[in-house]
């Protein structure tokens, strides 16, 4: 929508194809329905690409500053969540609004409900079979976003139009996903269930220090989602359930300030009472603190700060917010998104492989690469 309206204020023809029944579903859906729009830190360490740097031409020539100033001229109340995160006061219905209000002013068609079956180039430039009969254009845009989500109607469509013509693909994966564990990890966690901490995830030299949740399947919250975008089958995370403060330090203290009462209960006081009974079990301690060596005190802070857990995959697409992975960008022009060795063929948002952290940095990459290519057909 966002491209669209900008090509049809240079004066484009614009015909948008939606499949969906309604314009900007994952937008209604986003950040607890009031769409984390955009984050006031966007830079390229923040975004996972096999070459990361190519999301700048674009993040710096159409900046969040540029989107804000969108939101205010609509007449958008948005606050700074935290870490940056701008949220609508009110609806996610509000952005879309916003959008549908550019694309009528800028005489831009949208056809919703509307399949795609057969795409092939032409003397004019691109032959669109659709549900509603055929089209021509001199130019094309893929903004078919990935495969997250399928039940907002999410598909790998833009992937396949991109192999159609010859365009590499990196492979795709979920991301910003929760992990799963195997029956055997998983069954003495599930009466941990519901339990949150503000704490980090770490996986090799990531790490993120946000709240993380426990779940019925394994770990979810935002730690979470965000260091599944780097992590591989296979690889352990570290779990720091008490972000930073010294735990070591503390049982210690508690040791000489009231040495009768019990590991868990000194736990208690720094950690959800379950949590705090699952490490005292976990690390095989028994005992009053007073009975504790320094040694083993140590032993309990290492699992409170660097529990090494071993996902055994994710939830999958069905929950996860974006797909890493996507056209390849070696393939692109990154001023203009335009394909390379495909004129007219321009490729833009969570399609391309590009793929920010949780927190706005997706919605932002989308209005950039949007607008950019906006600029070009």
């Amino acid at each position: 929508m966002f491209c669209a309206a900008e090509a049809a204020r240079r004066g484009k023809r614009v015909l948008l194809i939606e499949g969906g029944a309604a314009p900007g579903e994952k937008i209604r859906i986003s950040g607890g329905g009031r769409c984390n729009f955009t984050n006031l830190g966007i830079a390229a360490d923040r975004y996972l690409s096999q070459n990361p740097r190519f999301a700048l031409s674009a993040l710096k020539r159409f900046t969040q500053w540029d989107f804000i100033a969108r939101v205010d001229a609509a007449g958008i109340a948005w606050h700074e969540k935290t870490l940056g995160q701008l949220f609508c006061d009110g609806s996610a219905k509000q952005i879309i609004a916003m959008l549908v209000k550019d694309l009528e002013d800028t005489g831009v068609t949208l056809w919703l409900k509307t399949e795609i079956s057969d795409i092939a180039r032409s003397p004019a430039g691109f032959r669109i079979a659709t549900s509603k009969g055929m089209v021509t254009a001199q130019k094309l845009v893929v903004a078919c976003g990935g495969k997250s989500i399928p039940k907002m109607g999410a598909t790998g469509l833009g992937y396949k139009i991109a192999e159609q013509f010859g365009l590499g693909v990196v492979e795709t994966r979920p991301g910003l996903v929760p992990l799963t564990f195997a029956e055997q990890e998983l069954a003495p966690l599930k009466p941990l269930a519901g339990i949150a901490v503000t704490g980090s995830v770490a996986c090799g030299k990531t790490r993120f220090d946000e709240a993380l949740l426990f779940t019925h399947r394994g770990l979810s919250g935002p730690a979470v989602l965000q260091i599944s975008s780097y992590w591989r089958e296979g690889q352990m995370i570290s779990v720091n359930l008490a972000g930073g403060m010294d735990a070591a330090a503390f049982l210690r203290d508690q040791r000489g300030q009231a040495g009768r009462i019990a590991l868990r209960t000194a736990l208690a006081q720094i950690l959800p009472e379950k949590l705090a009974r699952h490490i005292e079990e976990i690390s095989g301690i028994t005992g009053n603190l007073a009975d504790q060596s320094n040694a083993r005190l140590d032993h309990v802070a290492g699992l409170v700060h660097d529990w090494q857990m071993r996902p055994v995959g994710s939830e999958g697409y069905r929950t996860a917010e974006v797909t890493l992975g996507g056209v390849d960008t070696d393939e692109l022009d990154a001023r203009t998104m335009e394909a390379k060795s495909v004129p007219g063929l321009y490729f833009i948002g969570e399609v391309v492989d590009v793929t920010g952290w949780l927190g706005g940095y997706n919605f932002q990459w989308a209005w950039s690469s949007g607008w950019a290519a906006g600029q070009a057909v």
